[in-house]
């Protein structure tokens, strides 16, 4: 492990922060992101910092405070504000006490806060203010996990990385653990840094950068221990890669359906999830390995991932890939299996659950798959990608067991469970933002880089939806992506696709399946249009729009049908159709006819998927022309021809087609985003529906 301290990126962290906030705490900032940037310490909100300093009070005198990282901050981009300030004296008069439940700490924890609006401390503040050290850092380091899990753990330590270096037996963070570590340092009051058994490595020093050295060197030393004991390596040939990606893509959507949770809701009966795979050489390699399955279904590395993971992964015994049916029966099975060893488990032990905690959910988080690797689910991409990140990381620990015939001893389960339902971390999760309407979803939508499209997108975005762009590919797309992902993040996914191509669509519809695992809604909204009127008509063109407005759509929702059959939850179709439909216009006979034979095939799927539990539904917007800076390619097409039959300019010709409808309303394409928010939102229980989204036009309303 490298040593990443920079004098001057230190400097420069300092005269950033220092000015506000002092040069301790600035300090402080710069050492915690350098610990959280790696991986290989901490993961997702992993591990704690502090830092004791003085603050000076209303009445001007100095008093001793501690700056310690508060729960829920990241310390890869943590700011100042992310430790909170406490009042050092009266939190360690805490620890005389001879009990505290967690409530009663966290609420004196609070009272000591410098300033009340501050999120609350970590749950190991009383542990950081009984450590004299002016700076401390606790990370969950892979390779000092790793060791710790390990019959013997406790006499090789010392023996490894020298007697400074105490080590403590497992006591569950918070209270205990501090008054633990207290008498721990009453009897080695020379000691260096501590070994928390199961939960990491305390390091402490006067200076910023002399408690991070000390961190990165016991790491270093104990990663390179470990790998001098490793006879053996795990990894799978790249053949196998080649065949597990395959594997994954064929039933990833029937994992899907088979880990939805019933909500309990007649209208969104299912609670989805968003899949991430992890197919690699190392962690394949461990899984179809003679030691895979005793290895591998073991306790977490660190009970501070249970409530991403839960204590344990379902493994899934000879999986049948050639069949997706029987594949189906089997990991239904399998998974009805964990959850009734979960409800054991949780009856085990639910006379020590504390009053006011809810039990989770009894599916899993983690599936070991042979022939795939592994499978993480989450509520959405984050938490999905949380379990990945810890997943990868406790196979590669486990990997080492493997590879060098050491026994790898887990916390015993009454640990575990007391740790997945410490109220600190339920409060940490239900501090987290709740589930938007569309959080666990994912759309595809067709034509997205267009004016509609976008509008749609954003809509869907806005409630939380994970939304693939597809269009054709090139600089539009890639505009529209670029622009969305910077407001939304990984919840957008550009995918390139032509409608009007069955293969295109079939690979757009698996890219989508690969990264997220499945597809809840589709919006058909490809489409283009044309001027002419029937005698001059040219076939070709009539056939070009053939080709987009009926094949395109015919495409699309065959794939879908296929799609949400394999994966079993239902789903939602919306086509974009058009006031044309209804009302068509002169010269205007190539779109709406396309268009209608398009409203029609949607009507036939409403008969036709209703059984799968999907309902299909249609919005006929009228005279959308842009959406922000994006032209509509429709009247990019078809304006200049309406122009000059009205006379009009541009914005003459928009006006024309407000002034037209009944409520004189300029029809935007975040109106048609809204009315497909309506019908992806199941607001009421409606298929083969049409809403206008024209401002109301008589001859257009649908009967």
């Amino acid at each position: 492990m490298i040593n990443k301290w920079n004098e001057s990126d230190a400097a420069a962290c300092k005269a950033e922060f220092g000015p506000a906030v002092g040069e301790d705490l600035a300090l402080r900032t710069y050492s915690s992101r350098l610990l959280g940037s790696d991986p290989a310490l901490v993961l997702h909100g992993g591990g704690n910092t502090s830092v004791k300093t003085q603050w000076r009070d209303r009445f001007g005198a100095l008093v001793d405070v501690i700056y310690v990282k508060a729960s829920g901050f990241d310390m890869a981009s943590i700011p100042p504000s992310g430790h909170s300030g406490l009042l050092l004296q009266p939190v360690r008069r805490l620890l005389a006490l001879a009990t505290l439940s967690e409530q009663e700490m966290v609420d004196e924890l609070r009272r000591c806060l410098l300033d009340w609006r501050a999120a609350t401390p970590s749950i190991e503040t009383l542990m950081h203010a009984g450590l004299t050290a002016k700076f401390i850092d606790h990370t969950h380091a892979d390779a000092i996990l790793t060791l710790t899990n390990q019959r013997g753990a406790g006499d090789l330590i010392p023996k490894l990385l020298g007697r400074r270096v105490a080590v403590l037996p497992y006591v569950k963070a918070g209270f205990q653990l501090a008054k633990a570590v207290n008498a721990l340092l009453a009897e080695q009051h020379d000691c260096a840094a501590i070994i928390l058994m199961q939960h990491g490595l305390v390091t402490w020093g006067d200076t910023a950068d002399a408690s991070y050295g000390d961190m990165i060197e016991l790491v270093s030393r104990t990663e390179q221990y470990l790998e001098s004991r490793r006879s053996r390596v795990f990894v799978s040939s790249p053949e196998n890669l080649v065949v597990a990606r395959e594997n994954y893509l064929r039933v990833a959507p029937v994992i899907r359906g088979a880990l939805a949770r019933p909500s309990g809701d007649p209208d969104r009966p299912l609670n989805r999830v968003i899949l991430r795979p992890v197919i690699e050489p190392d962690v394949l390699g461990l899984i179809e390995s003679e030691y895979g399955p005793q290895l591998s279904v073991t306790a977490p590395l660190t009970p501070d991932h249970l409530i991403r993971t839960k204590s344990l992964p379902l493994w899934l015994n000879q999986p049948d890939f050639s069949d997706t049916d029987r594949f189906r029966e089997q990991l239904k099975t399998a998974v009805k299996e964990y959850a009734a060893g979960y409800e054991e488990y949780y009856s085990r032990h639910e006379s020590r659950l504390l009053p006011g905690l809810q039990k989770f959910d009894p599916f899993p988080r983690v599936l070991l798959v042979p022939g795939i690797g592994a499978v993480c689910a989450g509520d959405d991409l984050r938490a999905a990608r949380i379990a990945r990140d810890i997943t990868v990381q406790t196979l590669k620990a486990k990997s080492w067991f493997a590879a060098t015939g050491n026994e790898y001893v887990g916390l015993a389960e009454d640990h575990l469970f007391d740790m997945e339902y410490f109220p600190l971390q339920h409060a940490k999760l239900s501090a987290e933002p709740g589930p938007a309407p569309l959080g666990r979803q994912v759309a595809l939508i067709t034509g997205a880089a267009g004016a509609i499209g976008l509008g749609v997108a954003e809509q869907l975005l806005l409630n939380g939806c994970h939304v693939a762009l597809t269009d054709l590919a090139g600089d539009n797309l890639d505009k529209a992506a670029q622009m969305l992902s910077e407001r939304f993040g990984a919840r957008v996914l550009p995918v390139p696709l032509d409608v009007t191509d069955e293969i295109s669509v079939k690979q757009g519809f698996e890219t989508i399946v690969r990264e997220w695992g499945g597809i809840d809604l589709v919006i058909v909204n490809a489409g283009i249009a044309m001027v002419s009127s029937l005698a001059d008509m040219k076939i070709e063109g009539f056939r070009r729009l053939e080709k987009v407005n009926i094949e395109g759509t015919l495409l699309v929702l065959a794939e879908s049908a296929r799609h949400f059959k394999l994966q079993g939850t239902g789903g939602d179709i919306v086509v974009v159709s058009t006031k044309n439909v209804f009302a068509p216009g002169a010269k205007f006979g190539a779109y709406s006819a396309t268009k209608a034979a398009s409203h029609q095939l949607a009507r036939i799927a409403v008969l036709e998927m209703a059984d799968l539990g999907v309902r299909v539904n249609m919005v006929s917007p009228d005279a959308v022309f842009s959406h922000g800076a994006t032209k509509s390619g429709l009247w990019a097409e078809v304006g200049p021809d309406r122009m000059k039959a009205r006379g009009l300019d541009e914005k003459g010709l928009e006006e024309y087609y407000r002034s037209r409808n009944l409520l004189k309303a300029r029809v935007t394409a975040e109106h048609v985003g809204r009315a497909v928010l309506y019908f992806a939102t199941r607001q009421t229980p409606t298929t083969g529906a049409t809403i206008p989204v024209d401002g109301g036009l008589p001859d257009a309303t649908p009967r």
